[in-house]
């Protein structure tokens, strides 16, 4: 069901996947913000719980349903947040990664095309080996992954366009929905140590986790300036999940002795992981006026929305 908002004479902007944890932080970011008219799409009905946007239903693997409701609705900006980003289901399940990261993005770059909408592409560090990390945004893709692979080529599909167009590539996004759907690396820690479990964290792999809330700033950003070409949009403390582990310990004031340190050869899992990835963000920062926070800031940010979510 459409919730209508009144005619406005904003320009449009139309999110992918708003149901998601970046879609939700994008939606209420750019609703307070009150630059843009916002239509939040899609599968299934509105997760949301806020006003101010109007909602379309979209299956955008559905090629003749992309291509009606772009048309129809005419966003100035699409920023495309959907995609299928569980890294072992991508492997195990290749033909539907394919669907939603690949061909998915192609229709809605075609969509994007016949109107001219300025196109943002959420990507990931995935798209990289992680044999030399952090990168910058000229740094040699070379996937690990299915999942990697498909995100790369909907890069790709992206840069041939024929429409303005920006990338934001991220890395470990954390935070939380407002159905507290999703778990993330704080939240896991702090469950198991406040059940006294004894945890085995990887201290091999690094990454510069970052807060859903600054992916959406970022996002919002590049819209708002309607910048083109490739952005990192991460946190900044580079860090292994080992370290993460123990910050949210420490904050949390929970048991640290429980938190065992192990490397990624003790772990069998469907998908390789890149080891050494995160991103150095100095263009994001230089060119958008990008400021991400600290991780030790999103725990605590992370701390009171739990709070509220339980209330």
């Amino acid at each position: 069901m459409a919730i209508p908002t009144q005619q406005s004479s904003k320009p449009k902007i139309l999110i992918t996947g708003a149901n998601g944890l970046l879609g939700q932080k994008l939606v209420e970011q750019l609703v307070t913000g009150g630059k843009f008219e916002v239509i939040a799409t899609g599968k299934g009905p509105c997760r949301l719980t806020s006003g101010g946007f109007s909602y379309q239903e979209l299956d955008i693997t559905d090629p003749t349903q992309v291509d009606e409701v772009v048309s129809r609705i005419a966003p100035e900006t699409i920023i495309h947040s959907a995609a299928m980003t569980n890294v072992d289901q991508c492997e195990l399940n290749q033909e539907e990664c394919v669907k939603v990261n690949v061909n998915a993005t192609q229709y809605l770059v075609h969509a994007a095309e016949k109107i001219q909408s300025h196109f943002i592409f959420v990507s990931t560090d995935f798209i990289f080996s992680g044999e030399n990390g952090p990168y910058d945004e000229e740094a040699e893709a070379a996937p690990v992954n299915f999942y990697g692979e498909t995100k790369l080529i909907g890069e790709s599909m992206v840069k041939n366009s024929t429409t303005t167009w920006a990338i934001a590539r991220t890395v470990l996004v954390y935070g939380i929905a407002n159905d507290l759907s999703r778990t993330n690396i704080i939240l896991w820690v702090k469950s198991s140590l406040e059940a006294g479990k004894e945890i085995q964290v990887v201290d091999d792999q690094v990454r510069t986790p970052t807060l859903a809330e600054d992916l959406a700033a970022g996002c919002i950003l590049i819209a708002e300036q309607k910048a083109k070409g490739v952005f990192n949009i991460s946190g900044s403390d580079v860090l292994t999940p080992y370290d993460m582990a123990i910050m949210t310990a420490d904050f949390f004031k929970l048991n640290k002795d429980l938190i065992k340190k192990s490397d990624s050869t003790r772990f069998t899992q469907p998908a390789k992981r890149p080891m050494k990835t995160g991103f150095i963000i100095d263009k994001a920062r230089n060119q958008l006026g990008f400021e991400p926070k600290t991780f030790r800031t999103g725990i605590g940010i992370l701390a009171k929305q739990i709070i509220l979510a339980r209330s």
